[in-house]
């Protein structure tokens, strides 16, 4: 059981080494995620920025990794979880030396492209772990805008121009309550700057049958326009301003981990990136950051009701 920093074994199943960009959220993320299920783990992982985790010949992981298409990964964790079953029950496999599935995907699969299938694996009550890196666009490719890029956000293909200054002009999908209508026994969302939070949930969802999500905060330095250094500040700042809920549903049943007695204005945390400074330069755009505070506003009132 690990519910301090101090349990996190000191053991790494993923180690260092790969072409990931520098401070990718994503990737501490996923290393935590390996540290407390331990080697026993067979990773699929849809195409995106975790691909340049593993580049043939090389891999960081120490536990087994599966490279497949962006839409396909919860398809291919059912036939990876079918055969094991099928091992075990024919006994060519014994039960303590059994493996946990892992999806590992992008905001872009698990939002849009891979949502078909995901739905489909959550349908059949598939025995897995989701863990989406939400960077919030479609980050391995230039990022482009994906169902995952915020209102008022900047993204290669939702530029600001005089049609749209604001813009992305569209709301992010909550992919928590899309997994929520589907009824699986457990879902929860992780910030790299809580890691502690992180493991408790984790091991929590170890008690579960059946589809398993987490949704990630993972800033990108090169997609948010941040140095590689502020991404644990502004994980941090992200949760302090109300932005991204730490919580997780148990059976459908929503509880929130962390509760700020006091929010910070958001405007804080937009400040930070680059790709909100059309928000406040050349002129401030009022209305739209109004806006964005009041999303935050609206959704913590219900949540305090």
């Amino acid at each position: 059981m690990t519910k301090t920093i101090r349990d996190l074994p000191i053991e790494e199943s993923l180690t260092s080494g790969t072409m990931l960009c520098a401070g990718c959220g994503g990737a501490l993320l996923v290393r935590i995620f390996e540290k407390v299920l331990g080697q026993n783990v067979v990773t699929v992982n849809a195409a995106g920025c975790m691909s340049m985790l593993s580049v043939f010949p090389l891999t960081p992981f120490k536990s087994s990794w599966f490279y497949v298409a962006m839409a396909s990964a919860p398809a291919a964790a059912q036939g990876i979880r079918d055969a094991l079953d099928m091992l075990i029950k024919k006994g060519k496999i014994k039960p303590e030396n059994d493996l946990k599935v892992v999806v590992v995907t992008g905001d872009g699969a698990a939002s849009d492209i891979g949502l078909q299938a995901t739905s489909g694996a959550m349908h059949r009550k598939l025995d897995f772990y989701y863990l989406v890196y939400d960077n919030e666009g479609y980050s391995n490719t230039g990022f482009q805008a994906s169902g995952s890029s915020p209102y008022g956000s900047s993204t290669k293909t939702t530029h600001p121009s005089a049609m749209t200054p604001q813009g992305t002009i569209l709301d992010k999908k909550d992919l928590f309550e899309i997994w929520r209508a589907h009824k699986p026994p457990y879902i929860a969302t992780i910030s790299p700057a809580y890691i502690a939070d992180m493991m408790r949930k984790i091991d929590k969802a170890s008690q579960f049958a059946g589809p398993k999500l987490f949704i990630a905060h993972s800033p990108c330095p090169p997609g948010w326009d941040i140095d590689s250094d502020a991404v644990i500040r502004l994980a941090k700042m992200a949760v302090e301003t109300g932005v991204w809920p730490l919580k997780e549903a148990v059976n459908g049943e929503v509880a929130h981990s962390f509760v700020q007695k006091k929010r910070r204005p958001v405007e804080e945390y937009l400040k930070m990136q680059g790709r909100f400074e059309h928000l406040f330069k050349p002129t401030r755009q009022e209305q739209v950051l109004q806006t964005i505070q009041g999303k935050v506003d609206e959704y913590w009132a219900k949540v305090v009701k």
